[in-house]
């Protein structure tokens, strides 16, 4: 009886073994599966990363440039600005006494005329 327990443990046992034996196949087929399909996936996206470094440093050396070309623009305007600056307070004195001058010479003008009018107006009045 006891041999005959042995016998069927050792079967179950061997039963056992067969089916984690298949269990282990399949899943070795299986995770030979996924390696195959995501193989492919795995080096495109290693290409995709790449791409990506690739454009980030052109990016990159692309914003470095625009900062150099905004800090010239800035610096043009600053000196632009303060030429301007110059420019008006050298200007500005001569232009104002040019105009005041300009606008008195019209008034004595103008008023030399009104004079001229009238005495020509009692010129002819008095004739």
């Amino acid at each position: 009886m006891a041999a005959l327990l042995c016998c069927v443990g050792f079967a179950a046992l061997i039963v056992t073994l067969l089916r984690v034996l298949d269990a282990m196949r399949e899943l070795r087929s299986d995770v030979q599966r996924w390696r195959d399909e995501t193989q492919p996936l795995l080096a495109e996206l290693r290409e995709s990363v790449g791409d990506a470094r690739d454009s980030m440093s052109r990016a990159r050396e692309d914003l470095d440039r625009f900062d150099r070309v905004l800090g010239s623009a800035e610096a043009i305007t600053d000196a632009v600005s303060g030429g301007s600056r110059i420019v008006r307070g050298a200007l500005a004195t001569p232009v104002i006494k040019t105009v005041a001058l300009a606008s008195g010479t019209a008034q004595g003008v103008r008023r030399l005329r009104r004079l001229e009018r009238k005495g020509i107006k009692r010129g002819r009045k008095a004739s």
